[in-house]
């Protein structure tokens, strides 16, 4: 049974857990000790006014107690009045940073700070001086601190106001982290090789299965053949050609989920009205969960559109759906949620790789078994997984994951165990007008004319020019790409360019612009089994193009080549 039931959008609480991301894909937020205007680096400054042009900052005096307290802090502590000056050094400090206390107060405290950093700090001490609390500074993000000579080195950083005779003053202790860091990157590259490890280990698994498999067809189809006498009996041979199919399908599925997880995946995102997407495909998730899973829908209509390839929005919602059900083997019920949500700039100072603005927010909950700590550590690695050997690839969360950040939006994910999991989604909003499906036209396109095929790797290279010359076309093939250019710039008759992307000397994605440009009345095919320019590839397609992952079936390749040449036609 599914229900619906509307929700108003929630606010984003600013106490979320940080997103849960696979091993080696580490943070490098820029972060520094303190906000601020940049001041040089090394030697001794001079003596500044405070905020509002009076004399300098004078030392703070401290009583007997106090001063022994601070001087006996292992740790650096500055105190800093309210117009951004230090007040007090502890000796600590000038053992640390290399300055006498008697010059660095008075001085503004950016001289502590990489100069790099220092403007954008500027409304982060603005914004603790209005809400002033004690509290650790930057959390989730790397911090940095600048000694006298300009070296810089990690720390991490708690900020105290305290209300003296003198005004409100901060005291920042701050704690050299430099060998932690060290060991934790130590650890991180561990991590790093464990992942990359349980990775080539899957693939190596899954093609060497599937291999097998064609192995043993291929290997059948040989001795029918050599045992036919030249008759071949199609009803013999044909379900060993139509099991290698299937087998190569599952190949091509497989390398699909690994370059959604590399976000290296060639998408075509459209406008997406995120309420009608998921009504959209509640029945297919119905079939999937079964019936002893009940389904709950809680969607906002006053939910924003996103931009997402339409197929990948789905493959989202079926891989969390499916792994809810997993974790609910006696039923139990699942929730999928939709809301608007606006992160502010403090929202997105704790939240690393957050950027603050609009967003739309996909949330899915179950009561299943849920997650202990090491599992929620590891649960978006590729090939990670706690099912059962044979009931899973481990590639579901991390394909998820994939396409989630390079839609430029953020996963996250809340699991307890025996308290269920929710996974939460935030997709950037756009503000634009749901892009509609322009109807199939009726007329075939031709199957006709001369093809440039440039494609480096023989067999594939072959194979190509087989299956276009079959269908009709006048195939003139090229390995180097560099003769193709010189082909294209010259004055050869040309209909279509068939090009692989990734290409020694010359790319692809190069003969594609160039033949664009002195050929708008060619069409233009796009092939690759892995393309790292994803962004270009997405400009020459919005600009007409066609582009298309290894391996494609033959019927699909020669109908491409088709619609290239009649659409570069009629726009040219």
């Amino acid at each position: 049974m599914t229900e619906r039931h509307p929700r108003r959008a929630p606010q984003a609480q600013h106490d979320d857990a940080p997103p849960t991301a696979p091993a080696g894909d580490r943070v490098h937020a820029g972060e520094t000790v303190f906000p601020g205007d940049p001041v040089p680096a090394g030697g001794a400054l001079p003596r500044p006014a405070n905020g509002n042009g009076s004399a300098p900052t004078r030392p703070l005096s401290l009583d007997a107690g106090a001063e022994q307290v601070l001087a006996a802090s292992p740790n650096p502590i500055v105190a800093v009045d309210e117009t951004g000056h230090i007040a007090y050094a502890n000796p600590r400090a000038e053992l640390t940073f290399g300055w006498p206390a008697s010059e660095l107060v008075g001085q503004p405290v950016e001289v502590l700070v990489p100069a790099r950093f220092s403007e954008r700090h500027v409304a982060h001490r603005a914004s603790f001086v209005a809400h002033p609390s004690a509290r650790p500074m930057g959390i989730g993000l790397d911090l940095a601190a600048r000694r006298r000579d300009g070296t810089e080195f990690p720390v991490e950083i708690s900020l105290a106001p305290v209300e003296t005779p003198s005004g409100r003053l901060v005291f920042a202790t701050m704690v050299d982290i430099t060998t932690r860091k060290a060991l934790e990157d130590q650890l991180l590259q561990a991590q790093k090789m464990e992942s990359i490890g349980r990775l080539a280990g899957g693939i190596a698994h899954d093609f060497n299965n599937m291999l097998f498999a064609i192995r043993g067809y291929v290997d059948m189809l040989l001795e029918d053949l050599d045992g036919s006498g030249g008759r071949i009996d199609a009803a013999a041979v044909r379900p060993s050609v139509v099991a290698v199919g299937t087998v190569v399908d599952r190949a091509t599925a497989l390398t699909a989920q690994l370059l959604a997880f590399s976000r290296r995946q060639v998408v075509r995102p459209v406008v997406v009205d995120l309420c009608d997407a998921v009504m959209t495909v509640e029945p297919m998730l119905r079939r999937v969960i079964g019936e002893q899973v009940r389904l709950v829908l809680a969607l906002d209509p006053a939910t924003g559109q996103v931009r997402i390839d339409p197929g990948q929005l789905d493959q989202i919602l079926m891989n969390l759906a499916v792994n809810a059900r997993d974790a609910m083997p006696d039923g139990g019920t699942i929730t999928i949620e939709t809301a608007n949500v606006m992160f502010d700039e403090a929202y997105a100072v704790e939240h690393f790789q957050v950027e603050p603005g609009a967003y739309v927010l996909l949330a899915m909950s179950d009561t299943g078994h849920g997650m202990d700590r090491e599992t929620r550590l590891h649960v978006f690695e590729p090939f990670f997984t706690t099912k059962e050997p044979g009931k899973g690839t481990g590639l579901g969360l991390a394909t998820i994951y994939g396409v989630v950040r390079q839609a430029g939006g953020h996963i996250w994910l809340y699991s307890e165990p025996g308290r269920g999991t929710t996974f939460k989604v935030y997709f950037p909003r756009a503000d634009e007008t749901v892009e509609q499906k322009a109807p199939a036209g009726e007329a075939q396109p031709r199957v006709r004319g001369v093809v440039l095929l440039v494609e480096d790797e023989p067999a594939v290279r072959e194979i190509s020019r087989r299956v276009l010359e079959r269908a009709g076309y006048t195939v003139l093939t090229i390995s180097d790409p560099r003769e193709a250019l010189q082909l294209i710039e010259s004055e050869a008759r040309i209909d279509a360019l068939l090009t692989d992307v990734v290409m020694p000397d010359v790319s692809g994605l190069e003969l594609a612009k160039r033949s664009m440009e002195l050929r708008p009345d060619a069409g233009v095919v796009l092939l690759s089994g892995y393309a790292a320019e994803t962004t270009e590839v997405e400009d020459l397609v919005r600009r007409g193009a066609r582009f298309a992952s290894k391996p494609i079936a033959t019927r699909d390749l020669v109908r491409m080549v088709a619609e290239a040449m009649d659409e570069a036609a009629r726009t040219a």
